[in-house]
């Protein structure tokens, strides 16, 4: 970015009109102390110039409240590899505690709680703290969430520079998991709406006076149903498991985390599973259960619940008793090219992570916006979602595990 910037001296006061850098969580933020560096050592700046320069450039977006995501790197790692970033950390972390003491005097706990370094055995850079410090915005990715950072984990961070503070959701584009996932719902609507829906999802609202319109609903369920089909051929084709395209559809698909309880649909389906076994000639919806769920390669809990969801496949799908009423597909190396197969296909979109742990959320948009009916958590953008398509249209987690909805 440096080398397409003129050098000259005065040019330097433009370079946050030309260049924003969004840290995009935590990973990142070495690029604050990197820029520095450069204008510094390279281009020869004072440090006063330097960092008023960089506290324009940069922008923070937090993604989670999850302690694993606010990374802490060691100061040891550092001074092996990058010896003169922390040089420049430990003197942005000396002037931001002045700055600290001098709004907050006697107050020497809070300084030691928003020092960027963390004292201990292991002295560690706190990175958000760093980002927090250094960027002129400062957002979470859903209301609810943007609102329990400022309450929470960056509190002392707000307090002081509160004007950094903001929301912004985060949003998918139609474009991709409308118009190229689902080319016949996009048929359908570009009939009964024209084709700026896609540019434009207000005018998706143009659809409510089709609610009773039984014409709509026969093309609506023919566009689910042949969605259906197309997911079942590919769990045929590349997985050699069949599934009944008339079954519901109901899905999991998102990172495979404890918070996100894929625990609990497992155990939903156990629970269903022996129900059958009590009583085979019991009355059961057929239903087709699909996960696609990655872990982080240390997270050994989370591995085990792989194995767990798996295991039960096995049991379920191999069951006589069972007679095609469940089937459990777990799907392997889940990304983008499946997940574009998958949404327009699900009747059922599960977003039950622990309320209070779901940032945001993209795949529940995903979901909804190809007619996917949402089962989860009033957390992160579900609750932004449900205030939009309004509550009917949303089933609460706790009635639907207990029972109470049967579909």
């Amino acid at each position: 970015m440096l080398r397409v910037h003129p050098t000259s001296n005065d040019a330097w006061e433009q370079l946050p009109e030309r260049i924003v850098m969004q840290l995009n969580d935590t990973h990142p933020t070495v690029a604050i102390p990197e820029l520095m560096r450069l204008l510094i050592d390279v281009h020869a700046l004072s440090w006063e110039r330097a960092w008023h320069i960089t506290t324009r450039v940069f922008a923070y977006t937090c993604h989670t409240l999850l302690p694993e995501a606010l990374e802490k790197w060691s100061v040891e790692l550092f001074a092996r590899l990058l010896p003169r970033h922390l040089e420049i950390i430990y003197e942005i972390n000396r002037r931001f505690l002045d700055e600290v003491r001098v709004r907050f005097p006697n107050d020497e706990a809070r300084a030691q709680r928003m020092s960027l370094i963390e004292e201990g055995p292991e002295r560690r850079v706190r990175m958000a703290y760093l980002a927090s410090v250094a960027s002129f915005s400062i957002n979470g990715v859903a209301a609810l969430h943007s609102d329990l950072l400022k309450q929470t984990v960056l509190h002392d961070f707000f307090e002081l520079y509160p004007a950094k503070f903001n929301n912004k959701t985060n949003g998918i584009t139609p474009r991709r998991f409308m118009r190229l996932a689902n080319p016949q719902l996009t048929a359908l609507l570009n009939e009964r709406l024209g084709p700026g829906w896609v540019n434009n999802l207000d005018e998706l609202k143009r659809l409510e006076p089709l609610a009773d319109d039984a014409a709509f609903h026969a093309q609506w369920r023919a566009v689910k149903q042949a969605n259906k089909q197309v997911l079942a051929d590919v769990f045929q084709k590349s997985y050699g498991i069949a599934v009944d395209p008339n079954s519901i559809f109901d899905v999991i698909v998102k990172r495979l985390h404890e918070y996100k309880r894929q625990l609990l649909k497992a155990l939903h389906i156990i629970v269903l599973y022996n129900r059958i076994k009590a009583n085979p000639a019991i009355d059961i919806v057929p239903r087709t259960f699909i996960f696609g769920a990655k872990a982080a390669p240390g997270y050994r809990m989370a591995k085990l619940i792989i194995k767990l969801i798996n295991s039960v496949a096995e049991v379920v799908n191999s069951d006589p008793d069972v007679r095609g009423r469940l089937k459990v597909v777990y799907i392997p190396n889940f990304n983008v090219s499946i997940g574009e197969r998958i949404y327009p296909a699900a009747d059922i979109s599960e977003q039950i992570s622990m309320a209070g742990k779901e940032a945001s959320g993209t795949g529940n948009m995903k979901f909804a916006l190809n007619g996917a009916l949402t089962v989860g958590t009033l957390d992160g953008a579900n609750v932004e979602i449900r205030e939009l398509v309004g509550a009917e249209n949303f089933l609460p987690l706790w009635p639907y595990y207990r029972g109470g909805v049967r579909h």
